[in-house]
């Protein structure tokens, strides 16, 4: 049975029972047929590079080559060529002290992952999430985005030339195909996407009892202190924003900034948009909006925002007319200072859309993140140590950079994922191999006498009240 679009909820479960069967009756694999998996993935991306390349834009309508080979295929790559280079000392068993014996903890592989990916980034989700998933050991079944259909559909094509279905299947389809596949009872399920989503997903998996990995995203928030270096903060700010055109779950989606600096952030926003995007509707570098139904979301924004008198500026070098573009592009815009109530404060923006909000004292910053759900990341520019200890320790994210924004989100040796509203749990480098394996507790118990088996002498009633003690 091959990846095709007319799957239906039978089938995506005996291509489960299919890799159960297999991992069941196999010894798991060992380091090296685990780097030889991962070895033909990092073929697929190598060897189709320009394919996924090309299948990329003509999704998007319109998508920077440049960006989808350094994001989509040399991205995933590194990581894969990392985790690869790892597994054999992350599969060693790890001792455990004990006075008791011996003890230790072995990493076993799960069974099977689920891994359903977002759209947005397609190449990363699925090779990064298939890394940590190949690296513990497990089989791997990966439902793709139906918003990709090229990506896609050049996916399921090419996995199948290097991967048996016991090892390694691709699922594609709608919203129908993707429920069945939530409510498989996989031994453990990876998805990334919007918070209302990660509901439906973790609602299906509770049925049985599927732990999840959820990657969420939500509305990451950006403080410019009066330490920073603003000129060079906005620059990375916006760089960052519009990758992309900020269809990124990291992307910075709202910025604090000093209430006596705002208008110097509008100027040096101009400036940064100009250096970074001369022109924008013709500009190769500039990506589209993935659909018509995200663009209506994201002018609906705007329009809302203009009736409630927001100052609504947008960042257009070349004053461009977009009214009969090709695609989907949306100019760079600034919102100053919208209020909460507005949707565009409400929602995660995903795209290049960046309300600006005043601020007097770091504390009310703070007060106001706090009042927010937790976001999947947060940024910090500044060199006011003081200050930037308040906020590390104040606020809680998914993560943190300081002085750059989404870079962390590519240290391998960090754990990537959210808390609480932004998700659950984490992957990338050795913290997916953790996600992936069973942490299976060993004793060796040592010889000698056993207190805790009956009878209780006297002489142990003795000995156990001499320990319970301060």
């Amino acid at each position: 049975m091959s990846a095709n679009e007319n799957l239906r909820g039978a089938d995506v479960r005996v291509l489960l029972e299919k890799q159960r069967a297999a991992c069941l009756s196999n010894e798991p694999w060992t380091a090296e047929q685990r780097c030889e998996l991962i070895d033909r993935a990092i073929g697929l991306l190598v060897d189709y590079q320009e394919e996924i390349v090309a299948a990329l834009a003509a999704d998007f309508g319109h998508r920077s080559e440049d960006f989808s080979r350094l994001f989509d295929v040399l991205s995933p790559l590194a990581a894969m060529k990392y985790t690869q280079s790892q597994i054999a000392q992350w599969m060693r068993d790890e001792p455990r002290h004990t006075d008791r014996g011996e003890a230790w903890v072995q990493y076993q592989p799960l069974g099977v992952v689920g891994i359903l990916t977002a759209w947005n980034f397609p190449g990363n989700l699925i090779f990064n999430g298939l890394a940590g998933a190949l690296a513990a050991g497990n089989r791997v079944m990966i439902k793709l985005s139906e918003f990709n259909p090229h990506t896609s559909a050049l996916i399921a094509r090419i996995f199948p030339t290097v991967y048996a279905e016991d090892e390694v299947v691709i699922v594609t389809g709608g919203a129908e195909v993707g429920q069945a596949f939530c409510s498989l009872p996989f031994d453990h399920l990876l998805f990334t996407g919007a918070t209302s989503i990660g509901k439906q997903v973790m609602r299906a998996a509770a049925d049985n009892l599927v732990p999840v990995t959820l990657e969420l995203g939500g509305k990451s928030p950006t403080i410019i202190s009066r330490s920073a270096d603003l000129a060079a903060a906005v620059n990375k700010i916006l760089a960052g924003k519009l990758h992309n055109a900020g269809q990124i779950c990291l992307a910075p989606d709202y910025v604090f900034v000093p209430e006596e600096k705002m208008a110097e952030f509008v100027s040096l926003a101009r400036a940064a948009v100009a250096k970074l995007f001369p022109t924008l509707k013709d500009n190769r570098d500039y990506t589209s909006v993935i659909n018509a139904r995200h663009f209506q979301r994201l002018q609906g924004y705007l329009d809302e925002a203009r009736e409630a008198g927001v100052d609504v500026i947008e960042l257009n070098p070349a004053e461009e007319s977009f009214a009969d573009q090709a695609h989907h592009k949306i100019v760079p815009t600034l919102l100053i200072n919208p209020d909460d109530s507005l949707k565009v404060m409400q929602d995660e923006i995903f795209g290049p859309l960046l309300p600006i909000k005043p601020y007097s004292d770091i504390q009310q910053v703070v007060a106001y993140i706090n009042s927010h759900p937790r976001p999947l990341g947060l940024y910090y520019f500044g060199n006011h140590a003081a200050e930037q200890a308040f906020v590390l320790a104040r606020t809680t994210s998914g993560g943190v950079c300081l002085n750059d924004v989404l870079r962390h989100a590519g240290v391998e040796t960090l754990p990537f994922g959210g808390v609480g509203a932004s998700g659950m749990g984490a992957y990338h480098g050795f913290d997916g191999f953790r996600t992936f394996s069973h942490a299976k507790a060993v004793l060796r118990a040592a010889d000698g006498p056993d207190l805790m088996r009956p009878p209780y002498t006297d002489q142990v009633r003795q000995f156990v009240a001499s320990l319970i003690k301060r």
